[in-house]
C-alpha cells in the first residue's frame, strides 16, 4: 500500500481510542483510500499513522469485520470487503417497506398455523380463545389498541405453534406491522362502519386451530392476509 492513505490518517485524541480508530479507519474504506479487495497496512504500520497502539488497531480491525467492512485471511493479512457496513435484521426491518414485510409474514404464519393445528396444547386453545375475546373487546377501542389485540391474537397462534424461531421471526416484525396495519385503519376507515373489522375470519382461524385441522387454519389465515396485503399496497 503507497503512503498516501496512511499519510491522510490524523493522530487520535487519547479516548475513546478503539471507536476512534475504527471510524478513521471507515472512513478510509468508504472514500476510496482501501477499494474493496484491497489488503490493509499492517497493524504496526496502522498504529504508527494512528498514534495508537498495536492492541487499539487489533481491536478496531474486529469492530470493522464485525460490521463485514474488512476480513481477516491466516497469513495473508486483512482485507477490505464492503464499502458500507453491513444492517442488522432489526435495521432492515425498520427500513423495509411494510408490504415487503407482510408478504413474509406471510409464508412465516401461514406455516406456523400449520403447525399450530397440529401441535396446540389445552393451555394453547385457552389462550387463543382469550385472545380472540380480547380483540373483540378492543372493538370499542380506537385503532392503536384494536391492532395490538389483533397482533396478539396472531401472536398465540404463533406460539401453539411450539416453534422457537418462528416465534422469534414474528416478534421481529410485530413493530413494523403494528405501525403499518394503525396507518391502514386510520386511512382506510375500514372501522368505521364495522369496529370488529375481521371477527369472521378470526373465529375460522382460531377454530380451525383448536380443530387440528392444519390445511383450514393456513388456508384461513392466507385468505385473511393476503386480503389485508391488497389493503396495505393501495395506503
Amino acid at each position: 500500500m503507497t503512503q498516501g492513505p496512511l499519510g491522510r490518517l490524523a493522530a487520535l485524541r487519547p479516548s475513546p481510542l478503539v471507536e476512534q480508530a475504527a471510524e478513521r479507519l471507515r472512513e478510509g474504506i468508504a472514500d476510496g483510500s482501501w477499494p474493496v479487495g484491497t489488503k490493509l497496512p499492517a497493524e504496526t504500520a496502522l498504529a504508527a499513522s494512528l498514534g495508537v497502539g498495536r492492541s487499539t488497531v487489533r481491536e478496531a480491525l474486529r469492530a470493522l469485520a464485525g460490521a463485514g467492512l474488512v476480513q481477516p485471511r491466516q497469513g495473508a493479512g486483512v482485507f477490505v470487503i464492503a464499502t458500507q457496513p453491513e444492517e442488522d435484521w432489526a435495521t432492515q426491518l425498520r427500513r423495509a417497506a411494510v408490504t415487503d414485510v407482510y408478504e413474509v409474514r406471510m409464508s412465516i404464519e401461514v406455516e406456523a398455523a400449520h403447525l399450530a393445528a397440529l401441535r396446540r396444547t389445552d393451555e394453547d386453545v385457552r389462550a387463543l380463545e382469550e385472545a380472540l375475546a380480547g380483540r373483540r373487546a378492543a372493538g370499542s377501542a380506537d385503532n392503536a389498541a384494536f391492532v395490538d389485540a389483533d397482533i396478539a391474537l396472531h401472536a398465540a397462534v404463533v406460539a401453539a405453534a411450539h416453534n422457537p424461531v418462528l416465534t422469534g421471526l414474528f416478534a421481529q416484525f410485530v413493530p413494523v406491522l403494528r405501525t403499518g396495519l394503525i396507518d391502514m385503519l386510520d386511512l382506510l376507515g375500514l372501522r368505521t362502519a364495522d369496529p370488529d373489522h375481521g371477527d369472521a375470519d378470526h373465529a375460522a382461524l382460531v377454530e380451525a386451530v383448536v380443530a387440528g385441522e392444519p390445511d383450514r387454519a393456513g388456508r384461513t389465515l392466507r385468505d385473511e392476509l393476503a386480503a389485508t396485503l391488497e389493503r396495505l399496497r393501495t395506503v
